[in-house]
């Protein structure tokens, strides 16, 4: 998901030098979603980690 939001923060990059406004907003807004999606999900899973959740705190029990 990174990875896309990092192609899309490119592709306006790109998109504004070459003067093409319209693609370029419309790429940097893609961008901005999946970034947040992407920290949002990384610190759920930090947080799960965090807390033992998983296949390894089953196994133990």
């Amino acid at each position: 998901m990174l990875k896309y939001a990092i192609i899309f923060v490119v592709i306006s990059l790109i998109a504004g030098a070459l003067g093409f406004g319209g693609v370029a907003a419309g790429a940097a807004g893609i961008a901005k979603i999946l970034f947040g999606l992407f920290l949002i999900l990384a610190v759920i899973f930090v947080v799960l980690a965090a807390l033992g959740v998983g296949v390894a705190r089953k196994a133990l029990k």
